[in-house]
């Protein structure tokens, strides 16, 4: 029984105690939730604060940005009125200007009116003069005005005539005088129209090199590489203390390439030896004669020669590498082929015959052996040998007047190569005493009375002078022309003639508002 008692008590005491853990753990509960409830209510705050403040920074950023634009605008419509401002001030200047050009025209327009008026008056009383004055001279002659107009016609018509015969005379005379003239004048225009151009050779070349070793291995032991090369190819080789050179001199320009063609080319291979050397100047030999046929070639060609024998191609190939007192050869004969061409042009003859006959009349000067024949018969008897034409034949042969002439081609060439040989530049001419030409002749100009500004133009060939309209008359500008001329024949010399050109220029400027 105390035994039941006991378990009894026992589950009372866990019951109470299950009830007790249960209330307790309710409370727990309650308070921990009321605990959590406080802490989402502030965090609730909190974002709610935290968005108000973003909301207030946003609001004020916006209205800051919209303060900025209506600034910005603001500025902008400021700088509109003024520029409006501006433009409404010129334009009221310029209405301004143009009302007074108004008022100005049409006080000008009221002199005009009133001077047309006065102008007028006086036409009307100078006719009543003139016809006073007219019948006065017919009461003192005792002629109508009309037989007076018939005598004094027929008077003129026969001064007329007299005056036309001697006219008539002075023109033809004239013509015979200036035949001589226009023959000129076609050389000087035959002249202008070729583009000329200008090489000067010398007897010497020199051969660059990178450094001065390679002068002892081209020189060799004992001197054996240097004589080979001399004996291969005509030219004497000067190794001197010249920096970085090496002189080739020689007057044959044929000779002297090949050597430096063979001397480059035995450079970059760097063997050199006597063997090697005799191999090398052989190809060049061979590479430079085709090149020479190729030159020949292309000079035809640009010409527009056709069906020349192909020895005489060679020998015009072989004028490049030949010059005549410091002047290239073959720029000499093409220049000569041109001018022939363009002054047979001028005076009707076939300008391609003229410029074959150019191109070949110094062929005699690059034959391929020796003669005792001067250049220009030996270059007809080979025009001869390979079937140029006989008036080409005669144009080579008579530009030395070695011979006779037989046509016209023959004294064009011969003009035409003297134009060649003689212009300025062409040939060896020192460059101190060709300007020196031009500065005394455009000098002598200017120590005449009047003259502003003269100038020598076509290397010298021809003297513009200016003339000040207020100090020279026309007549006077003739003389002056006249005495330039006479004294340039009397105190200076110089090649060929020189033109004198005396420009005497009135202006008259106004302007038109």
């Amino acid at each position: 029984m105390e035994d039941v008692e006991l378990i009894i008590s026992t589950l009372l005491a866990g019951v109470v105690s299950a009830v007790v853990t249960a209330v307790v753990m309710q409370k727990v509960l309650k308070t921990q939730k009321d605990k959590n409830l406080q802490e989402l209510q502030k965090e609730s705050d909190r974002l709610k604060k935290e968005r108000d403040l973003q909301n207030k920074e946003k609001f004020l950023q916006m209205k800051e940005d919209h303060e900025k634009q209506v600034r910005e605008r603001s500025v902008r419509v400021e700088q509109l009125e003024r520029k409006l401002d501006e433009r409404e001030k010129q334009v009221k200047k310029k209405a301004d200007e143009q009302e007074k050009e108004r008022k100005d025209l049409q006080t000008d327009k009221s002199k005009l009116d009133v001077l047309l008026e006065v102008n007028a008056k006086k036409q009307e009383d100078l006719d009543k003069l003139v016809q006073k004055h007219l019948q006065e001279l017919e009461k003192i002659a005792g002629l109508p005005i009309a037989e007076a107009k018939a005598q004094l016609i027929e008077t003129i018509k026969e001064e007329a005539k007299t005056s036309a015969q001697a006219y008539i005379r002075e023109v033809t005379e004239e013509a015979k005088l200036t035949a001589n003239k226009e023959a000129k004048k076609i050389v000087i225009q035959s002249i202008q129209r070729v583009a000329t151009e200008q090489a000067v050779e010398n007897a010497v070349s020199v051969f660059n090199i990178e450094n001065d070793d390679i002068k002892g291995r081209i020189i060799g032991r004992e001197g054996r590489n240097i004589r080979s090369l001399e004996a291969a190819t005509g030219v004497e080789i000067v190794v001197d203390d010249t920096p970085e050179a090496i002189i080739l001199s020689c007057f044959d320009p044929v000779r002297r390439e090949i050597a430096r063609l063979s001397l480059q080319q035995l450079v970059m291979d760097g063997r050199i030896h006597p063997a090697r050397i005799e191999e090398v100047v052989s190809k060049t030999k061979r590479g430079l004669e085709e090149e020479i046929v190729e030159v020949g070639k292309r000079t035809c060609m640009d010409l527009g020669i056709h069906n020349l024998h192909p020895e005489l191609i060679r020998m015009v190939g072989r004028m490049k590498y030949r010059s005549s007192y410091g002047q290239n050869l073959l720029q000499h004969s093409r220049e000569v082929a041109n001018l022939a061409a363009t002054m047979a042009s001028e005076l009707g003859l076939n300008p391609k015959l003229a410029r074959r006959a150019g191109l070949l009349h110094d062929i005699g000067k690059v034959p391929d052996t020796e003669a005792e024949l001067p250049h220009a018969l030996l270059g007809m008897k080979l025009a001869e040998k390979y079937g140029e034409k006989p008036e080409i034949c005669n144009a080579i042969g008579a530009h030395h007047d070695e011979i006779e002439m037989t046509g016209l081609l023959s004294p064009i060439v011969q003009v035409c190569d003297a134009i060649s040989g003689a212009r300025p530049g062409a040939r060896r001419e020192i460059l101190e005493s060709y300007m020196k030409r031009i500065r005394e002749l455009e000098q002598l100009a200017m120590n005449y009375p009047g003259v502003s500004k003269s100038y020598a133009i076509q290397a010298g060939r021809e003297l513009r002078v200016m003339v000040e309209a207020e100090k020279v008359s026309d007549q006077e500008a003739d003389a002056i022309s006249f005495e330039i001329a006479q004294k340039i024949q009397n105190e200076m010399t110089y090649p060929g003639q020189i033109r004198i050109t005396v420009i005497r220029e009135k202006r008259a400027v106004n302007y038109a508002k």
